[in-house]
């Protein structure tokens, strides 16, 4: 089955990953309406959690965020950030970048994910200049893949990046994208985490990074 959204989450909480109990959350998550695959996420630095989900539908994607999520937030007694995205949207500039989510394998396991969302409204997406940047991506040391994502309602654009390296990930996080969002003079965030540690739990939940 295809997927129609993602679903960006992070908890606001530090813990190293190996204390993060996954096995009871993805047991639970498995259950949820629509639940495709999940890449868990561990924050560099930080050691927030979150994960990279895949829904066949947005309106199962939008239960999962308005209805099972903030409980599991509470739960953890932390403040949560939740994203929505058009999966459909996205399609044809993703499978230009080498993406998983749309049927590409990779040879080399993943060491670091990057997410990024740019403050920009721009839909529909494919109006976007995702095919001026993507040769241009394509030449950034060690990227392995890229998902792009546009948001639900507001249109923003971002990504979800696999790198094979930490290094890499923060020459591309801390050097490079801002150049590309003083080219959009947009406001950005952008986050990098450390794939090697979420492997075990990440597979657990189909994820396309490991297929």
């Amino acid at each position: 089955m295809s997927q129609n959204a993602f679903v960006y989450t992070e908890l606001q909480i530090s813990a190293p990953f190996d204390q993060v109990p996954w096995q009871n959350i993805n047991d639970t998550i498995k259950t949820q309406p629509g639940f495709l695959n999940k890449t868990w996420l561990s924050g560099l630095g930080n050691n927030s959690a979150g994960g990279i989900y895949a829904f066949d539908t947005i309106e199962n994607a939008k239960k999962f965020v308005t209805g099972y999520f903030p409980a599991e937030a509470r739960n953890f007694g932390v403040a949560q950030t939740t994203r929505v995205f058009n999966a459909l949207a996205t399609t044809e500039a993703s499978i230009d970048m080498n993406s998983v989510h749309y049927g590409a394998k990779l040879d080399v396991k993943p060491a670091a994910f990057v997410y990024t969302e740019v403050q920009l409204h721009v839909l529909p997406f494919d109006n976007g200049p995702w095919r001026t940047f993507n040769p241009v991506l394509k030449q950034q040391p060690g990227l392995l893949a890229k998902t792009w994502l546009s948001g639900l309602h507001t249109g923003t654009v971002g990504g979800f990046y696999a790198f094979d390296s930490i290094e890499n990930a923060k020459r591309f996080a801390l050097d490079y994208f801002p150049t590309e969002t003083r080219a959009l003079d947009a406001a950005f965030y952008t986050r990098i985490f450390d794939a090697t540690v979420t492997e075990a739990a990440s597979r657990d939940m189909a994820s396309p990074f490991y297929g």
